[in-house]
């Protein structure tokens, strides 16, 4: 059996990877978007209602869906001790937001790795097995974990070189409606400033080894196709209520014309 190679690991080899993000806070919504082939689909803990038990009952739909596709979440905020609960859970990637400082990231760090790397304390878990594989659970985590910074704010792009020269931070994931908002133009992606803030951080990534990731919020494969071609290596592709309501609206407009002879 072929053996299964971590999102971190293949994003080290330099492959793109491709997920997506959940918000619906529902499992049978994150063994279908497993099923689908993402490599990753990220519980989104910040914009939604869902605690840390429902979050573990998504992990495990998503695992029973589709193996290959990890879970991971993005947090409420720089938070020590849930992250570390998130981690027991189950997930094997931590997103963090609006990280504007290198002591942000290196909170995250502390949580995020084991000893020596970090402080993240040992308990019997979901994450390894209940305790049945607690020796290689402990040595492999530090190697499989991503751990991801949101870039999110402009005071974050005006200290982009220090927040990811932190050891062990292994992407730089862009948030764009709040970059955006943040610059007093929200939603605004084409925007000269945008576009400008986007490439610096892109090439602070390069600078400092570190992979450059995107969401691309609306389900548009042209613009996703664009921003693996500009260099983002790690990309979410829209999120499941965005992609149900998109469909039902499409829906909805072609039948109501249609019904009309429009």
């Amino acid at each position: 059996m072929e053996q299964k190679q971590s999102v971190r690991a293949r994003l080290n080899s330099g492959e793109p990877v491709i997920g997506s993000w959940l918000n619906s806070g529902s499992p049978i919504i994150g063994e279908l978007m497993a099923n689908a082939g993402f490599d990753f689909i990220t519980v989104d803990a910040e914009h939604s209602a869902v605690d840390l038990g429902e979050t573990q009952l998504i992990f495990q739909a998503i695992r029973s869906g589709n193996p290959r596709t990890e879970a991971f979440v993005r947090l409420h905020g720089v938070d020590y001790a849930l992250t570390k609960r998130y981690l027991d859970a189950g997930a094997t990637g931590i997103i963090a937001p609006l990280v504007v400082s290198a002591d942000q990231a290196r909170l995250i760090i502390q949580a995020c790795k084991y000893p020596p790397l970090g402080k993240r304390g040992v308990g019997f878990c979901r994450a390894n097995k209940y305790g049945m594989d607690v020796e290689a659970h402990y040595k492999s985590a530090n190697e499989e974990i991503l751990v991801a910074v949101q870039i999110e704010d402009i005071e974050a792009v005006a200290n982009i070189d220090d927040i990811l020269a932190v050891e062990g931070i292994d992407a730089a994931f862009i948030g764009p409606y709040d970059l955006s908002a943040s610059m007093g133009i929200t939603g605004d992606f084409e925007h000269p400033d945008f576009i400008a803030a986007r490439n610096e951080i892109l090439a602070s990534c390069k600078r400092n080894g570190v992979t450059p990731g995107i969401h691309v919020v609306q389900p548009n494969p042209k613009q996703a196709i664009n921003r693996l071609r500009d260099g983002f290596q790690l990309l979410a592709y829209s999120l499941d209520i965005t992609m149900v309501l998109n469909t039902c609206l499409a829906g909805l407009s072609e039948i109501r014309a249609g019904s009309t002879g429009k």
